[in-house]
């Protein structure tokens, strides 16, 4: 058979075509220099809702999806964003979330204190609330505790707020923190909200007028975002200074845990406080601080952190410290009375774990 004499060159090799497409690639984003800001009010399987131009004749609410390039950029309730595409808020519209604006602050936490991955609360707060019962759930210290770290840590102001007073006297839990620099409301009317009598039900929370001015004054002008257990009464507290309706909860009989009634963050504007947000978060039942330094927890503890003085280099102040200068500072009584148990308590956090005295005292 004779070969063809037909000269072959490159017009005659078949390229099939790339199936991602023949342009080249590029890390440059658009600038989006026309974006429009955001609040970030709350966060629902993969919807932002934000509000825009707040506090404007053009206020409106818009949803948006989150920008591929931000797949990996936790946005929460709190952050500001920016907005391109449909940003009408017209029904039925999205628009495209392409950027966070910078935070000025940020709340985080992780599952437990040897978790190293941090997850962010809120963003842009100016205040943190931390809720408790004085009874029913029983408060715990070392939950307050835990969020005073955190809100130092975060450069947030904290506001510790009681409620059910009614049911047991928080003296003896205030008496805690007579050495800190801590605001305290407190909510409940003596003698009131007890259960009518061969009743399982919980008593009324009760929220008296009285608390609910002095937590608006407060809040004014601020971000403030409440933080607690569930049962506690958050979503009541919400409701009463927000007019809102979100759904509340009981605790249960037999383990004394409040029932959760809140699945995400939710940013709602305080009535009668112009400019004033809050931000209502599920009950959570572990606040770790593996992402706190142990100095900066140590800073959290004002009462007790002048007793370092005497420690000797490099002392952990842990419970295998020798000659730890804490031990001298609360037995001579510079601590106050509640001088041991807050020893306890920051050992705890910084790792040293349970303690039976710790748990005679109630503390975890």
């Amino acid at each position: 058979m004779a070969r063809s004499s037909r000269s072959w060159d490159e017009s005659d090799v078949r390229i099939r075509p790339n199936k991602k497409g023949s342009r080249p690639r590029t890390k440059d984003r658009p600038a989006h220099a026309d974006a429009v800001v955001g609040r970030v009010v709350t966060v629902d399987r993969g919807r932002y809702t934000t509000v825009v131009a707040e506090d404007t004749e053009n206020e409106r609410v818009v949803i948006a999806a989150r920008a591929r390039e931000l797949r990996r950029t936790p946005v929460v309730a709190g952050d500001l964003v920016g907005l391109v595409g449909d940003v009408t808020g017209a029904p039925d519209t999205l628009a495209r979330l392409v950027r966070v604006e910078e935070r000025t602050t940020v709340l985080r936490r992780s599952a437990d204190d040897t978790d190293p991955v941090e997850r962010v609360v809120v963003a842009n707060a100016d205040q943190l609330v931390i809720v408790v019962a004085a009874a029913n759930p029983e408060p715990r210290t070392g939950f307050i505790d835990r969020t005073l770290v955190a809100a130092y840590d975060a450069g947030i102001d904290p506001l510790l707020c009681v409620t059910k007073t009614d049911l047991k006297d928080p003296a003896g839990l205030l008496a805690n923190y007579d050495y800190l620099d801590l605001t305290v409301v407190t909510s409940g009317t003596a003698g009131a909200g007890q259960p009518a009598e061969g009743s399982d039900d919980d008593p009324p929370l009760l929220l008296d007028a009285a608390a609910v001015s002095e937590l608006r004054s407060h809040l004014a002008g601020k971000v403030s975002v409440l933080l607690g257990h569930s049962g506690v009464g958050k979503s009541t507290m919400v409701n009463a200074l927000t007019g809102a309706h979100r759904a509340t909860g009981g605790v249960n009989a037999v383990t004394g845990r409040g029932r959760h009634t809140s699945s995400s963050a939710l940013a709602l504007r305080v009535e009668q406080s112009p400019g004033s947000w809050i931000i209502d978060t599920p009950g959570i039942r572990s606040f770790g601080l593996a992402h706190v330094d142990p100095d900066r927890i140590l800073q959290a503890f004002p009462d007790l952190e002048p007793g370092t003085a005497a420690c000797a280099r490099g002392c952990k102040h842990d419970d295998d410290a020798v000659n730890c200068g804490l031990d001298g500072w609360v037995a001579s009584g510079e601590a106050g009375e509640a001088g041991a148990a807050r020893l306890i308590s920051l050992r705890r956090l910084l790792g040293t774990g349970f303690k039976v005295q710790a748990k005679e005292l109630g503390l975890y």
